[in-house]
Protein backbone atom coordinates (compact mmCIF):
# COMPACT_ATOMS: atom_id res chain seq x y z
CA UNK A 1 0.00 0.00 0.00
CA UNK A 2 1.22 3.73 -0.92
CA UNK A 3 0.24 6.26 1.59
CA UNK A 4 0.46 9.91 0.53
CA UNK A 5 0.63 12.56 3.60
CA UNK A 6 -0.30 16.05 2.86
CA UNK A 7 0.50 18.85 5.74
CA UNK A 8 -1.88 21.38 4.07
CA UNK A 9 -1.36 25.08 3.46
CA UNK A 10 -0.88 28.05 0.91
CA UNK A 11 2.65 28.87 0.99
CA UNK A 12 4.37 25.47 1.94
CA UNK A 13 2.50 21.97 1.10
CA UNK A 14 4.33 19.73 2.97
CA UNK A 15 4.34 16.16 1.59
CA UNK A 16 5.65 12.81 2.31
CA UNK A 17 4.96 9.25 0.64
CA UNK A 18 5.11 5.84 2.47
CA UNK A 19 4.93 2.47 1.10
CA UNK A 20 3.72 -0.07 3.84
CA UNK A 21 3.62 -3.94 3.79
CA UNK A 22 2.28 -5.78 6.42
CA UNK A 23 2.03 -2.37 8.49
CA UNK A 24 5.67 -1.91 8.26
CA UNK A 25 6.15 1.73 6.81
CA UNK A 26 9.33 2.62 4.69
CA UNK A 27 9.17 5.79 3.31
CA UNK A 28 9.50 6.58 -0.12
CA UNK A 29 9.69 10.25 -0.45
CA UNK A 30 9.04 13.53 0.96
CA UNK A 31 9.01 17.33 0.24
CA UNK A 32 7.43 20.35 -0.11
CA UNK A 33 5.20 22.02 -2.54
CA UNK A 34 6.10 25.76 -2.56
CA UNK A 35 4.13 28.85 -3.80
CA UNK A 36 5.26 32.34 -4.18
CA UNK A 37 4.19 35.14 -1.71
CA UNK A 38 3.77 37.61 -4.26
CA UNK A 39 1.48 35.84 -6.21
CA UNK A 40 -2.18 36.51 -6.10
CA UNK A 41 -4.13 33.70 -4.03
CA UNK A 42 -5.58 31.65 -6.62
CA UNK A 43 -2.58 31.51 -9.10
CA UNK A 44 -1.33 29.99 -5.74
CA UNK A 45 -3.85 27.67 -5.70
CA UNK A 46 -3.70 26.99 -8.80
CA UNK A 47 0.06 25.97 -8.81
CA UNK A 48 -0.63 23.87 -5.64
CA UNK A 49 -3.58 22.07 -7.86
CA UNK A 50 -1.27 21.09 -10.62
CA UNK A 51 1.24 19.93 -8.50
CA UNK A 52 -0.83 17.30 -6.58
CA UNK A 53 -1.94 16.04 -10.05
CA UNK A 54 1.54 15.86 -10.58
CA UNK A 55 2.64 14.06 -7.23
CA UNK A 56 -0.34 11.38 -7.29
CA UNK A 57 0.20 10.50 -11.11
CA UNK A 58 3.85 10.11 -10.13
CA UNK A 59 3.37 7.82 -6.86
CA UNK A 60 0.05 6.42 -7.15
CA UNK A 61 -1.01 6.47 -3.99
CA UNK A 62 -3.27 4.06 -2.53
CA UNK A 63 -4.85 6.16 0.17
CA UNK A 64 -4.08 10.02 1.12
CA UNK A 65 -3.94 11.08 5.00
CA UNK A 66 -4.50 15.11 5.07
CA UNK A 67 -4.31 16.85 8.48
CA UNK A 68 -7.26 18.37 9.16
CA UNK A 69 -7.51 22.48 9.92
CA UNK A 70 -7.18 23.42 13.62
CA UNK A 71 -8.20 27.01 14.82
CA UNK A 72 -5.80 29.60 14.60
CA UNK A 73 -5.84 33.59 15.54
CA UNK A 74 -5.26 34.69 12.00
CA UNK A 75 -8.58 34.32 10.27
CA UNK A 76 -7.05 35.73 7.11
CA UNK A 77 -4.35 32.60 7.36
CA UNK A 78 -7.10 30.14 8.01
CA UNK A 79 -9.03 30.88 5.45
CA UNK A 80 -6.41 30.83 2.87
CA UNK A 81 -5.05 27.17 4.24
CA UNK A 82 -8.71 26.51 4.00
CA UNK A 83 -9.10 27.16 0.51
CA UNK A 84 -5.47 25.22 -0.26
CA UNK A 85 -6.98 22.25 1.62
CA UNK A 86 -9.88 22.69 -0.69
CA UNK A 87 -8.27 21.99 -4.03
CA UNK A 88 -5.76 19.37 -2.24
CA UNK A 89 -9.38 17.51 -1.41
CA UNK A 90 -10.32 18.12 -5.10
CA UNK A 91 -7.36 17.06 -6.75
CA UNK A 92 -6.82 13.91 -4.75
CA UNK A 93 -11.19 13.07 -5.23
CA UNK A 94 -10.70 13.51 -9.24
CA UNK A 95 -7.73 11.07 -9.18
CA UNK A 96 -9.69 8.86 -7.32
CA UNK A 97 -7.59 8.33 -4.23
CA UNK A 98 -9.36 7.48 -0.67
CA UNK A 99 -8.81 10.93 1.67
CA UNK A 100 -8.67 9.84 5.07
CA UNK A 101 -8.61 13.08 7.87
CA UNK A 102 -6.71 13.77 11.25
CA UNK A 103 -6.40 16.16 13.70
CA UNK A 104 -3.09 17.08 14.60
CA UNK A 105 -3.84 15.72 18.60
CA UNK A 106 -4.91 12.02 16.77
CA UNK A 107 -1.29 12.51 14.64
CA UNK A 108 0.40 13.24 18.00
CA UNK A 109 -1.08 10.06 19.53
CA UNK A 110 -0.34 8.50 17.00
CA UNK A 111 3.13 8.71 16.50
CA UNK A 112 4.33 9.75 20.09
CA UNK A 113 1.74 8.02 21.76
CA UNK A 114 1.28 11.60 23.74
CA UNK A 115 -1.38 14.19 22.42
CA UNK A 116 0.55 17.07 23.66
CA UNK A 117 3.86 16.26 21.50
CA UNK A 118 6.17 18.86 20.82
CA UNK A 119 6.78 19.85 17.57
CA UNK A 120 10.69 18.54 18.23
CA UNK A 121 9.24 15.17 19.76
CA UNK A 122 7.24 14.33 16.48
CA UNK A 123 10.25 14.86 14.10
CA UNK A 124 12.28 13.18 16.35
CA UNK A 125 9.95 10.09 16.51
CA UNK A 126 9.15 10.38 12.63
CA UNK A 127 12.90 9.81 11.93
CA UNK A 128 13.28 6.87 14.22
CA UNK A 129 9.82 5.16 13.03
CA UNK A 130 11.68 5.36 9.75
CA UNK A 131 14.30 4.84 10.23
CA UNK A 132 15.96 8.13 8.86
CA UNK A 133 19.39 9.64 9.15
CA UNK A 134 18.13 13.06 10.04
CA UNK A 135 14.88 14.74 10.70
CA UNK A 136 13.31 15.15 6.98
CA UNK A 137 13.27 18.71 5.88
CA UNK A 138 11.38 21.29 5.23
CA UNK A 139 9.27 20.69 8.77
CA UNK A 140 6.05 20.59 6.75
CA UNK A 141 7.36 17.69 4.74
CA UNK A 142 8.05 15.82 8.20
CA UNK A 143 5.09 16.39 9.57
CA UNK A 144 3.80 15.20 6.13
CA UNK A 145 4.98 11.54 6.78
CA UNK A 146 3.96 11.95 10.62
CA UNK A 147 0.04 12.20 9.14
CA UNK A 148 0.90 9.63 6.77
CA UNK A 149 2.60 7.65 9.68
CA UNK A 150 -1.15 7.97 11.78
CA UNK A 151 -2.82 6.39 8.81
CA UNK A 152 -0.31 3.38 8.35
CA UNK A 153 -1.25 2.52 12.39
CA UNK A 154 -4.60 3.23 12.19
CA UNK A 155 -7.37 0.36 12.98
CA UNK A 156 -9.07 -0.46 9.84
CA UNK A 157 -12.29 -0.20 11.54
CA UNK A 158 -11.22 3.47 13.11
CA UNK A 159 -10.61 4.69 9.58
CA UNK A 160 -13.22 5.85 6.73
CA UNK A 161 -12.14 7.57 3.63
CA UNK A 162 -14.48 10.74 3.13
Amino acid sequence: MIILGIDPGFGIVGYGVLTSVNGVASPLGHGAITTDASMPLPARLEVIYRDMHTLIDHFKPDAAAVEELFFQHNQTTVIAVAEARGVILLALREKGVPIYEYTPMQVKMAVTGYGKATKKQMQEMTRLRLRLPEIPKPDDAADALAIALTLNGASPLGRRPL
